[in-house]
């Protein structure tokens, strides 16, 4: 009787694990492979791979996008977009900031600039939207993809996704952490 009790427990802990599970709408991709691994290199001036971003360009600060730069660009590139995004979010991936249409001659976003076309995020706005995490230290990923096209065909964040994936060469990824003070 014991062991049945043991064995139901561990079933029922197993499903609350699964259920708890947050789902990642975007493509999945693992930072540190691909910054290791691909040509192309994303940096920024305002923090590190894997480190802090600074309170600048979170909701606590100005809320800003901070400078991104790239090299390694693969010689078919015909645009760029960018996606910034929280895998963490409590209610599953929140979407920080959509942009297509970036030239493909570009090599860098300046702070508080708009380097393309602006796609509405889960803020509900076609603009940057800083990291806000409701508790812990989260996880913030601005992902850079060379793309074969001019023009993104997306007007919402699902199309923005699929488009990427389609049209995408190369990607790099650089993730930056916040936690609210």
């Amino acid at each position: 009787m014991r062991t049945v009790i043991i064995l139901l427990t561990l079933v029922f802990l197993a499903g609350c694990i699964q259920m708890t599970e947050r789902e990642y709408v975007g493509p999945q991709i693992d930072a540190k492979e691909i910054q290791g691994d691909a040509a192309m290199r994303l940096t920024s001036t305002a923090f590190q791979h894997e480190e802090t971003i600074p309170i600048k360009y979170t909701c606590q600060g100005e809320d800003i996008n901070p400078q991104l730069s790239w090299d390694g660009v693969p010689e078919a590139t015909r645009s760029f977009a960018l996606i910034m995004d929280d895998p963490d979010a409590p209610m599953g991936t929140w979407i920080h900031w959509l942009v297509k249409d970036i030239p493909a001659t570009a090599r860098e976003i300046k702070e508080n600039s708009i380097p393309g076309t602006e796609v509405i995020n889960s803020f509900k706005r076609g603009a940057y939207g800083g990291p806000c995490p409701p508790s812990g230290t989260h996880r913030y990923f601005f992902k850079l993809y060379a793309l074969d096209v001019d023009r993104l065909d997306a007007d919402n964040s699902q199309d923005f996704y699929a488009q990427v994936e389609v049209h995408k060469i190369e990607e790099i990824v650089l993730m930056g952490t916040y936690q609210k003070t």
